[in-house]
């Protein structure tokens, strides 16, 4: 009931920022979120690489997102209620950081978690935003200001003594072929708050309606595809991760990092 009860919260969250004026949340379904068409998918995907390749060798999370304003809220005001919302880094390390791009407005922020504090203090986020991405965005080149920003962010973050990313180890034998069987109904399970999220009641409905049908195909038990419905719609009240790739959950962040214009 408790987890139900934050997952409700989390979602009522855009409708009390529309009330109070302020920028909706984006989700957070993947390392780069562009929404202001800045970015080729070329440049999307070979951002998302250098990410994802940072966390899973340092563990440390690092995203990008550009919109096009925070308005009515400064950048520092609306990075730390994002901080807040999407929780990057991990829980009780929180090795998390955003940069974050408000194209209208002409600013840039990188929030940096507790955790990297030491490794990203405010002096060498100020440096990263006025000397590496704000030359870059001034000609238009979007895309070469955040390479130019997460190839320092990675070397100084890699300079940090963090935990060992945890490493699961590979099925063998017949778990793995268990394993393989139950990975689709799995997923559906997984994605099911964030079908709810997308299209209501219908959503839970429909993702309900083909985990029971996957669990037939799969099983070939009428009981079976009962309980895969009837699961999936209750995890479509709970949002199992956010988006399309797993974040941290439970990052804390402080404001520490550095603002600036171009």
């Amino acid at each position: 009931m408790r987890r139900r009860l934050v997952a409700l919260c989390f979602a009522l969250l855009p409708l009390l920022g529309w009330a109070a004026g302020e920028v909706a949340l984006p989700p957070l379904g993947e390392r780069v979120t562009d929404l202001t068409g800045s970015l080729s998918a070329a440049d999307k995907a070979s951002l998302t690489a250098n990410l994802a390749t940072l966390e899973k060798e340092k563990g440390a999370q690092l995203v990008i997102l550009l919109l096009p304003t925070t308005q009515p809220e400064t950048i520092e005001q609306f990075g730390i209620r994002l901080a807040e919302a999407w929780k990057i880094g991990r829980q009780g390390v929180d090795d998390g950081a955003i940069v974050i791009v408000a194209k209208d407005d002409r600013r840039m922020r990188i929030e940096v978690g507790y955790g990297l504090e030491g490794a990203i203090p405010d002096a060498i986020a100020k440096r990263i935003v006025t000397e590496q991405m704000a030359p870059k965005f001034r000609q238009g080149d979007y895309a070469g200001g955040l390479q130019a920003a997460v190839v320092t962010l990675d070397k100084v973050i890699r300079g940090e003594p963090l935990p060992a990313p945890r490493r699961s180890e590979t099925p063998r034998g017949d778990n793995y072929s268990d394993g393989a069987t139950l990975l689709p109904i799995l997923v559906v399970f997984f994605m099911a708050g964030s079908i709810r999220s997308t299209f209501g009641l219908f959503g839970s409905c429909a993702v309900s309606g083909f985990a029971g049908w996957l669990a037939w195909v799969l099983f070939g038990s009428p009981g079976a595809a009962g309980i895969a419905a009837l699961l999936a719609f209750a995890l479509s009240f709970i949002r199992l991760g956010r988006g399309g790739w797993h974040s941290g959950g439970g990052g804390g962040f402080g404001g520490g990092g550095a603002s600036g214009s171009w």
